[in-house]
């Protein structure tokens, strides 16, 4: 007990040291978590530390619940149901874009069927925290693209929902068409039974809440989360989403100021330790078998997102920076992969799926917050870059009205094509001097 006491006590020092120099170039917490565990790794042997992901499973799988429970608690219900068309909308066209991609990426990896559910699901929704942490540690609450990106988010909070629901019982031992029915329906009428009690009981539940003393009632909401946890983990929906339901209930109550107040830390705490526990069980060796597939899901997923964010700004009527603005916040990627990625390494899927979620996870946990924190300047490129194809575009056309060859051109342009120039100039050295 000592020996693994000061190997993580060690683990988390490393974190923090990592943590700092992060922090100053703009990158959240995730990746750091992730790197410590991939470092400390019993399969990289870059520390000499002998600790594996099983020491620390348990804890782990609390930070996942509060993860999702605090995801839950923060669910705006009078957003959702008040701006409900213009959010289904928006957020739907987003999720949509990047889903059917991602269905299509997934099997042209040719992994097999369920696993291209999981690799759609994972490339489908941006990081909920993330996005959050970056709105306000970037001070962006306030601009004109904050409600749609809230909006997109809550959307995506939904999709979460429902999603690991289907997968949960795609990757179930159930055959046959019937027991599969069967366990989506249990699984949809508790998601309904739940946000039923959220929108209409949230005065029953308050009162079953009543207590002055912060230390039980942080007993009891933390036991909550994980009681739900197991309900869900029994009916099919998965342990993350009983805690996030639970928590779209307590969250309307009128004690969701004081239960996000002692959440936020013990979130923290043990989120790093689900990151953390994630990073133990990655095999650096592995990389290499999909580092390429990994490069194209990147890549899909960076020009897929620069189009539907232009999308969504465009419907929402706002402009191309504001577009902007919502892609370089959207494209993070991060808890909802690596819950993917558990599940499909429980269920036996694919074993390349485990190195595919961490390593992608890595890539655009990192890209996403430095492009976020240097908007201003990706910006300032793009409407350079606009300006000059305009410019081209405006060079190969002659002015609008002008006369060449006794023809009358229509372009609006007031430049005309160089080579127009060049005959031109040849007639006019070919007529006589005194003409």
């Amino acid at each position: 007990m000592a020996e693994n006491l000061i190997t993580l006590g060690i683990l988390f020092l490393i974190a923090y040291v990592l943590g700092r120099l992060a922090r100053r170039v703009g990158l959240p917490a995730i990746p750091v978590y992730m790197v410590v565990g991939l470092l400390a790794s019993p399969h990289t042997h870059a520390f000499p530390l002998d600790f594996e992901a099983a020491d620390v499973q348990l804890i782990a799988v609390f930070g996942l619940l509060l993860l999702l429970f605090s995801l839950g608690l923060e669910f705006d219900q009078e957003e959702f149901f008040g701006s409900f068309n213009r959010l289904l909308i928006s957020g739907g066209s987003y999720v949509a874009i990047n889903l059917g991609a991602g269905i299509a990426f997934g099997f042209w990896v040719g992994w097999g069927t369920r696993e291209a559910l999981i690799i759609a699901g994972m490339t489908a929704t941006s990081s909920s925290a993330i996005v959050t942490k970056l709105l306000i540690e970037l001070r962006r609450l306030t601009n004109d693209e904050t409600p749609m990106i809230l909006g997109v988010t809550v959307i995506e909070d939904i999709f979460i929902a429902i999603y690991l629901a289907i997968v949960s019982a795609a990757l179930s031992h159930a055959t046959g068409f019937w027991p599969i029915a069967l366990r989506l329906v249990i699984d949809f009428v508790f998601i309904v039974v739940m946000f039923s009690i959220a929108r209409w009981g949230g005065r029953i539940v308050s009162r079953l809440l009543q207590t002055k003393d912060d230390e039980l009632f942080t007993v009891l909401f933390f036991g909550l989360a994980v009681v739900f946890g197991g309900i869900g983990e029994l009916i099919g929906v998965t342990d993350a989403i009983g805690a996030f339901l639970i928590g779209v209930v307590l969250g309307a109550t009128r004690y969701h100021g004081r239960i996000e107040r002692v959440t936020v830390p013990l979130r923290d705490i043990f989120a790093a330790f689900f990151f953390l526990n994630f990073g133990l069980d990655l095999d650096i060796a592995k990389f290499p078998q999909v580092t390429w597939v990994v490069i194209a899901a990147v890549v899909l997923t960076m020009l897929l997102n620069f189009g539907a964010s232009q999308l969504i700004a465009w419907l929402n009527k706002l402009d191309f920076t504001a577009g902007v603005n919502t892609y370089v916040i959207l494209q993070n990627r991060g808890e909802f992969v690596l819950i993917l990625a558990t599940l499909a390494v429980g269920a036996g899927l694919d074993a390349r799926l485990s190195p595919f979620a961490g390593l992608y996870v890595l890539i655009m946990a990192i890209l996403g917050p430095l492009m976020a924190a240097n908007s201003d300047r990706f910006n300032a490129w793009l409407r350079r870059s606009r300006q000059k194809r305009a410019a081209k575009r405006a060079v190969k056309r002659p002015p609008a009205g002008s006369q060449v060859d006794g023809e009358i051109t229509n372009s609006r342009h007031p430049q005309l094509d160089p080579a127009i120039e060049a005959a031109m100039e040849s007639d006019a050295r070919k007529q006589p001097d005194d003409l």
